[in-house]
């Protein structure tokens, strides 16, 4: 492949056409899309000249053999950078990446406003009970109203699992709820905490004073199952769990069973550790339990919005510069060597 021509592929898991507008104003960029259906040869011969992988961030819709894991990286020899489709990055091995010299990259805070209004909605139907009102409205009469009273969330305590980019939204919407806002989040200085809207306290501290508990930190290693019983059993009696980030930080299991037994008055969940949840899933089977496909970030605006920013960035890093969502800086020493060898290009100083 000639040097001034740069390949950027990804399989066909659906993407906004923002993403293919983008590429096509630069005139050295080929952009392909192989079939997840059609033969698997296509994909590997994609990848082979591929010097960034536009990755789905959607664990249930991207066959495995396409995750960035070291055996896929060895069959990668021109790979310069990994692109993730969304804030999540669950597909990609970051430390297989690493050690090949290859960036790792993510459209962080693009679906930010999508996923915090989504977070408040199931905050809205929990506490008033809307949606348990509307099932039992398409289905039985007879009963009184007061069965369905709801709480005000104002002057109620919201504790934030995680601030970045969506946790923060969270907390600026909740202000003018009238929350008060608590954040855990062991990364960040109390200052900063306090900065993006909340009081830094620890999590054990969170569990026990907040009203409603709502997750933003990504999956990893050191959160899943972060949440589980003895968590769930810190929690005020009658307080209620929203998760719009990713299945696996909590403890399905546990869940339910705080809930069956009446410590925790119901949840909101739009992720789950298998996506989409069998239909004979236990916390489907509750009154109680709001759930939703993954579909928090699932807006028009946002959809639009991290296609755009991975297009941007991908460009930028095809240009030599230093991506704002970099995952791996750790990774940029080698990865500018194996840039300027592979695409005969000198990244800037």
């Amino acid at each position: 492949m000639p040097a001034n021509r740069k390949s950027v592929v990804r399989c066909d898991v659906w993407l906004h056409q923002a993403f293919d507008e983008r590429l096509a104003r630069e005139g050295d960029i080929d952009s392909a899309v192989w079939s997840r259906t059609g033969p698997e040869g296509d994909g590997w011969a994609a990848l082979a000249r591929a010097h960034v992988y536009q990755c789905s961030s959607a664990r249930e819709e991207l066959p495995k053999r396409w995750f960035v894991t070291a055996d896929l990286l060895e069959r990668c020899p021109n790979l310069v950078a990994v692109s993730a489709s969304g804030a999540g990055y669950d597909t990609i091995d970051v430390e297989a990446c690493t050690a090949a010299g290859i960036l790792v990259v993510n459209q962080a805070g693009g679906n930010a406003n999508s996923v915090a209004e989504h977070a408040i909605g199931l905050m809205l139907s929990l506490m008033k009970k809307i949606s348990e009102c509307d099932r039992r409205l398409h289905a039985t009469r007879g009963w009184p109203r007061e069965d369905m009273m709801g709480r005000e969330l104002n002057g109620k305590t919201l504790g934030i699992v995680g601030i970045g980019h969506v946790g923060t939204r969270v907390a600026k919407l909740a202000d003018a709820f009238g929350m008060q806002v608590l954040a855990y989040d062991p990364y960040l200085s109390a200052e900063e905490i306090a900065r993006r809207g909340a009081a830094s306290v620890p999590l054990p501290q969170l569990l026990s004073r907040a009203d409603i508990v709502t997750v933003h930190c990504p999956r990893t290693a050191e959160t899943i199952g972060m949440l589980g019983a003895g968590q769930f059993g810190r929690m005020k009696p009658g307080a209620v769990f929203v998760n719009t980030a990713r299945g696996g930080i909590h403890d399905e299991t546990a869940l339910y069973a705080a809930i069956r037994t009446g410590h925790l008055a119901g949840a909101g969940l739009d992720v789950w550790e298998v996506e989409p949840p069998p239909l004979d899933h236990p916390l489907l089977k509750l009154d109680t339990v709001i759930a939703t496909h993954h579909t928090a970030g699932v807006t028009h605006e946002a959809r639009r919005n991290m296609a755009a920013i991975a297009a941007e960035q991908i460009v930028g890093i095809l240009k030599g510069e230093r991506p704002a969502r970099l995952l791996n800086p750790q990774a940029w020493p080698a990865y500018v060597k194996r840039f300027e060898a592979i695409l005969g290009l000198r990244v800037p100083a």
